[in-house]
């Protein structure tokens, strides 16, 4: 899917070689990896960065711009939790719970993309509002099957606890009743 480098390494041996191959990964550490922009998460989150983008720009030209704030805070936490979860910072910043946050910032997403794009469609007339309007039906989509999926992988996660906790729960009643027997 990504074309080839088309400029391959250089050879360290070489002049200057050292120097580009020293200063490559360092941009390159700002970068989000190909593997994870190819994911399912991944392709989510730039979709919402990109809808809530064009959303955003398309009330900005708009005569009256009474929705501008909520397509900007989107593409903000869009970008944010793409770079978070690039970077692995659920990893490294285990107090927070990162599903949770993600779940919640994608359902009120949702839910206030959906209102103020059918607000925007019925009661505007203006070009640029349709058009956000349906860009914004859109980013509703995106959001809700993000959180489609992150309600599924929490409770797949939940029903795997359970199946644990309950493994144990026997085990010990087990142990109990065969000392209880042995003592006998």
């Amino acid at each position: 899917m990504w074309p080839s480098d088309p400029d391959p390494e250089p050879d360290p041996e070489s002049p200057g070689g050292a120097r580009a191959r020293a200063a490559a990964p360092g941009l390159r550490a700002l970068l989000p990896a190909r593997a994870f922009l190819c994911s399912t998460k991944g392709r989510l989150l730039l979709a919402e960065s990109g809808l809530s983008f064009i959303t955003f720009i398309c009330y900005v030209v708009s005569s009256a711009s009474a929705f501008l704030t909520v397509p900007l805070l989107e593409f903000l936490l869009a970008l944010y939790f793409l770079f978070a979860d690039a970077m692995q910072l659920n990893d490294k910043w285990q107090g927070l719970c990162w599903p949770m946050m993600d779940f919640l910032r994608c359902v009120t997403a949702a839910l206030i993309y959906f209102v103020i794009s059918i607000t925007a469609v019925a009661k505007y007339s203006d070009g640029s509002y349709k058009a956000a309007g349906v860009f914004g039906f859109l980013a509703t989509i995106v959001f809700a099957v993000d959180f489609y999926l992150i309600f599924n992988d929490v409770a797949k996660f939940l029903k795997q606890g359970d199946s644990a906790d309950e493994t144990t729960a026997r085990r010990t009643e087990e142990d109990n009743s065969n000392s209880d027997s042995d003592s006998d």
